[in-house]
């Protein structure tokens, strides 16, 4: 025995300290390993725990991209799933079954600051996802004002001006990709109806390239940190500034004026607190960053559901297009030629089509909250699990609009599953395009107007042929766009 220790002795002695610190730490980190894999694996109520490789595994399942990720978790463990990410939790709720208490809980239960305040160097201080629940319903409140149905029959015409002049530009024939097309006029039609004619008609190119500037600034570093020193990160915050200074100037114009506009600045220069901050107005930082909050809320995805409604429109001339040709004929003998508001809104063809092209591409993958308390979810076979306070919680309407015992043959562009009788959308958070309950977007009817007003100018002046297959979705994208395809315009007269 004596011998031994010796030799054990002389062995350790042989070692230098280094060498010692390495096998230590190895034996730490595999130590570690297991229990992370012994504590994944815990019996209980906690949703499984998608993560493969301990403590890395999240980070890699993400950086494959989400999309890969969604299939492969619910692949393996269904509607509920979580993935550990560094220090966070990400919880995915997968399907109308699961889906409830994420789209009806307030932001006392779940919340949208915690995992949307990376937008504050965008959006500014002191709007949106920078103040209190209070503040913020405030906030959304004057928006939600500003979108009454009075207020949308006053944007129509310009909805309509915009995508006449527009398209008048266009030759007889030509070669074109609807997303870039449609990003420049949505642009357009945004600084009319929500930034004002001063910008529209004045300050438009200055403004447009700022807001180029703002976009920018926004990529997947900029979710994790917001504030990280980089250039695109530089870029954003001065025109951020410059954009303050801009709009600063136009607000006091416009309420030292006795001229009134119909637009959302409007609105916004009028608007008051009700029951917070003394009841005091907007001032013309909350109100830049308002705005700037709006537009991004619906410039790009418009932007992109047009596109997407173009793309599949061409590509199913008699299950889409033809129909959407002959509702206009019909709309011309009972409206006329004027594109009013109570014309766009009896084109329930046009808005099945683009309904259905935002049930397959909606623009964004992944809508979040942040528990603040735990709640339990029920799946379709009858498992119940407790989400804890403190979870990242997800769901994504793309992967739930490609479910298939939701919406039949989910891969086929089918804008007939929203009609009567199939109206396969009527059950409970089975389309959530435009989101659901409490944190539903409010803008969605300006934005049915608005993309049937540049169709209907399309359809009655052009015909569309696709040169390039149907194409993919960018899944690269903040917002989930088409990747590039060509379209043929042809223009011709329908009546």
């Amino acid at each position: 025995m004596a011998d031994l220790a010796a030799e054990l002795s002389a062995l350790v002695a042989n070692y230098s300290t280094a060498q010692l610190a390495l096998a230590s730490g190895a034996v730490l980190f595999l130590a570690l390993m297991v229990g992370r894999l012994l504590f994944n694996n815990l019996p209980g109520k906690r949703p499984p725990v998608f993560e493969g490789i301990p403590y890395i595994g999240g980070l890699i399942k993400f950086a494959k991209g989400p999309w890969n990720l969604l299939e492969e978790g619910y692949a393996k463990h269904g509607e509920v799933f979580t993935v550990p990410v560094a220090h966070k939790r990400v919880t995915f709720l997968i399907g109308p079954e699961v889906a409830p208490h994420f789209f009806k809980a307030g932001d006392d239960e779940m919340s949208q600051s915690e995992v949307y305040d990376f937008n504050v160097p965008t959006f500014g201080k002191g709007v949106v996802f920078d103040v209190d629940q209070k503040i913020r319903t405030e906030q959304f409140r004057m928006f939600t004002e500003a979108l009454t149905k009075n207020r949308l029959k006053s944007y129509v015409p310009h909805f309509n001006k915009e995508a006449e002049e527009y398209f008048a530009k266009w030759g007889d024939t030509g070669v074109i990709d609807f997303k870039d097309e449609f990003c420049k006029l949505v642009t357009l039609t945004a600084a009319r109806t929500l930034l004002g004619r001063e910008v529209r008609e004045h300050l438009f190119e200055q403004v447009a390239d700022l807001l180029h500037g703002l976009d920018e600034g926004m990529v997947p570093l900029s979710v994790f940190f917001p504030y990280a020193p980089i250039p695109a990160h530089w870029k954003r915050d001065r025109c951020r500034k410059q954009l303050s200074e801009i709009f600063a100037k136009v607000i006091r114009q416009r309420r030292a004026s006795n001229t009134r506009e119909e637009d959302v600045l409007q609105q916004f220069c009028d608007a008051k607190y009700q029951n917070v901050l003394g009841g005091r107005a907007l001032t013309e930082e909350e109100i830049t960053g308002l705005l700037i909050a709006v537009l991004f809320a619906g410039q790009h995805t418009s932007s992109i559901t047009t596109s997407w409604t173009g793309i599949f429109m061409a590509a199913n001339k008699d299950k889409a297009w033809n129909p959407a040709v002959e509702e206009q004929k019909a709309i011309i003998a009972k409206h006329g030629t004027t594109l009013s508001f109570e014309a766009l809104s009896d084109m329930e063809v046009l808005h099945r089509n683009i309904t259905e092209a935002l049930r397959m591409h909606p623009p964004l993958l992944l809508v979040m909250r942040y528990a603040k308390k735990p709640f339990e979810v029920t799946t379709s076979d009858g498992k119940s699990y407790v989400i804890p306070k403190g979870d990242v919680v997800a769901a994504s309407p793309n992967f739930a609009h490609m479910l298939p015992h939701i919406f039949k043959n989910p891969k086929q562009y089918d804008p007939d599953r929203f009609a009567p009788p199939r109206e396969e959308q009527n059950r409970n958070y089975a389309f959530i395009g435009f989101g659901a309950g409490r944190h539903a977007c409010i803008g969605q009817n300006f934005a049915y107007l608005q993309i049937k007003s540049i169709w209907s100018v399309l359809l009655r002046n052009f015909e569309f042929e696709l040169l390039d297959p149907v194409p993919g979705a960018d899944y690269e994208s903040m917002v989930i766009g088409p990747k590039p395809c060509r379209v043929r315009y042809t223009r011709r007269k329908l009546l």
